[in-house]
């Protein structure tokens, strides 16, 4: 890339070309206010005119973020006319804005506040009607509030990108213009797979999850028996919420912090993982010889199973009849752990920290329930753990680390783990299988081929005792799509795929803390295109130092089918870990 020279503020750099201001004032060590580039990317407009600054070569003021540099130019970021330009700006979005921050989930992590911090805005500068509000809240997973909107088209952005979906979008123009599902309509209503990938990147509280905080307090004060559980995901981003560096693992704080909470059974969803392989490994297996459908595709991700039911009805069939992991834990607690400690499943509250916000939405599915009852009662994000550690009082960074219960479902593997990554279903399920169709474990044990955490497909072919088993991983539904038309149109070669919701799997879950690059100064300037990889290395690394790390070789998971399940994919597994699926409203067979 060829080197131009530049002027900041008097001083001379040389940049790369083809950057936009934003970027090389960046790359030169100034951070001038922004609502876009340097968060996500998502959005490049420049109509939030946050970024204003002066440049030779322009006519009057420009926004940093979409105007590039050139040779000889000269910039003032801290000139009077930008400096006032930048807070006028923020103060006109901050005028069409419900300003209830003490009341704002998103208060600590809202871009629009750092903004007006940085730039002095002053509120009530500009005083007028506003645009009418609307509020959404009928979703199970998602809460969208226009009043706190500021238009920057981010979550339209993000949900084309990582799903070549459309659900959002601007209704009506100019001052009447809001963001919304086709026709104003609700999350509840429209084909949104309630991945929350959108709540990841809005910068201010206009798109958040739907908290079910208040029913676990409830369950608290009715005196149930509440009993908490954690999906592999959760701990390898935790961390984050209390000033660790991304990619930190903290197991056994979060064990802890949940058990000082008031939970009387903290749980770790990798025992349900580890089940979720034998069940979903005795499928595969089941369907390669005896000739079931053919491919077979994970069912772990919500948010994929929910876009499968909107767009796919006719490929239902390939889909893994097993619950995920969090539902099968939940109905063992409340079956097999009920019997065993003299509780009526009816007194059981189980609650799943999950990464994901499509989990609120999976928790209610009428196909859930067993007897009557929900497997999981209620679901709470990573980012609503840390609100009740917060609430709780409890100091996080001073908690010593402590294991999870271990009376039952105490146990789990490397396996279970790494199904928080992409690709970590799909290696961990060929662990097993191998093992099933070989008697012997597979050295070595890592599948690196079906690894790497950006969003894609990645395919590779396992030589399994003489039988070629051609696989597929896919995340973020623009990818899956690829995978699907094939199946389609009968060119498929795979016999198994793994499909994840959101790009990168689940440690890029809707409910993951957020990553914003201006309010992480002790990390790298890349930590935007790294955040994924360090997560998955947290998860990879606990993999790696557990002892056991095969499904199948679970002692615990051993003694539940001795005891209890009988065998994987018995007719009692069945009942209690086995779903089924149904095209929804919208699905267009193809003729």
């Amino acid at each position: 890339m060829a080197m131009i020279n530049i002027k900041i503020e008097g001083v001379s750099y040389q940049v790369e070309e083809g950057l936009t201001i934003l970027e090389a004032a960046k790359k030169c060590g100034y951070e001038i206010p922004s609502l876009c580039a340097f968060n996500h990317g998502e959005c490049n407009q420049g109509s939030c005119r946050v970024c204003l600054v002066e440049a030779t070569g322009a006519r009057g003021l420009v926004a940093s973020c979409v105007y590039p540099v050139s040779d000889g130019m000269e910039i003032k970021i801290s000139s009077p006319a930008a400096t006032q330009a930048r807070r006028q700006s923020v103060e006109l979005l901050l005028s069409n804005h419900n300003v209830n921050c003490q009341q704002c989930d998103k208060n600590g992590h809202c871009e629009l506040l750092h903004v007006a911090q940085i730039t002095g805005a002053r509120e009530g500068a500009f005083q007028g009607v506003k645009t009418e509000t609307h509020f959404d809240e009928i979703a199970p997973g998602l809460v969208r509030d226009t009043s706190k909107c500021i238009l920057c088209g981010r979550c339209i952005e993000r949900c084309k990108n990582a799903h070549g979906l459309g659900i959002l979008g601007f209704e009506n123009r100019g001052f009447n213009t809001f963001v919304a599902p086709a026709e104003n309509r609700s999350f509840a209503d429209s084909p949104c797979i309630q991945c929350g990938q959108c709540v990841n990147v809005c910068p201010t509280g206009a798109l958040m999850e739907h908290s079910e905080i208040s029913k676990i307090d409830a369950a608290f004060a009715a005196g149930k028996t509440v009993i908490a559980q954690a999906a592999p995901a959760v701990r390898a981003a935790l961390g984050e919420e209390f000033g660790f560096p991304i990619g930190t693992p903290v197991t056994g704080k979060m064990a802890a912090a949940m058990r000082r909470l008031g939970f009387a059974r903290v749980y770790d969803v990798n025992f349900g993982a580890d089940l979720t392989i034998m069940e979903e490994g005795t499928e595969l297996l089941g369907r390669l010889q005896n000739g079931g459908t053919l491919p077979m595709i994970t069912s772990c991700s919500p948010g994929w199973v929910n876009y499968a039911e909107y767009n796919y009805g006719d490929l239902l069939p390939h889909l893994s009849s097993c619950k995920s992991p969090h539902q099968m834990q939940g109905a063992i607690i409340k079956s097999y752990w009920a019997q065993q400690n003299n509780v009526d499943p009816k007194d059981i509250f189980v609650v799943s920290v999950m990464p994901c916000t499509a989990k609120k939405f999976e928790r209610q599915r009428d196909q859930l329930k067993v007897d009557g009852l929900d497997d999981v009662d209620a679901v709470i994000t990573t980012r609503e753990l840390a609100r009740m550690i917060k609430r709780g009082g409890i100091l996080f960074d001073r908690l010593p680390d402590e294991d999870w219960d271990q009376d039952i479902m105490g146990d789990y593997t490397g396996a279970g783990v790494i199904f928080g990554v992409t690709g970590g279903v799909m290696e961990a399920a060929l662990r097993t299988v191998y093992f099933k169709l070989t008697g012997k474990e597979s050295e070595p044990i890592e599948f690196k081929a079906v690894r790497g955490h950006d969003a894609g497909i990645r395919e590779a072919s396992i030589d399994i005792n003489g039988t070629t088993v051609n696989v597929a991983i896919a995340s973020g539904m623009k990818s899956a799509k690829v995978l699907l038309d094939e199946i389609r149109e009968g060119k498929s070669k795979y016999q198994f795929i793994e499909i994840m919701g959101c790009p990168g799997g689940c440690i890029n879950g809707g409910g993951q803390p957020y990553v914003r690059e201006c309010f992480l100064p002790n990390e790298s300037d890349d930590i935007m295109d790294t955040y994924k990889e360090k997560r998955a290395q947290a998860l990879y690394s606990e993999d790696e130092r557990q002892v056991l790390r095969q499904s199948h070789n679970n002692p615990q998971i051993q003694e539940l089918y001795s005891k209890f399940l009988g065998e994987p994919n018995s007719h009692k597994a069945h009942e209690l870990l086995h779903t089924t699926y149904a095209a929804r409203e919208g699905f267009n067979e193809v003729k």
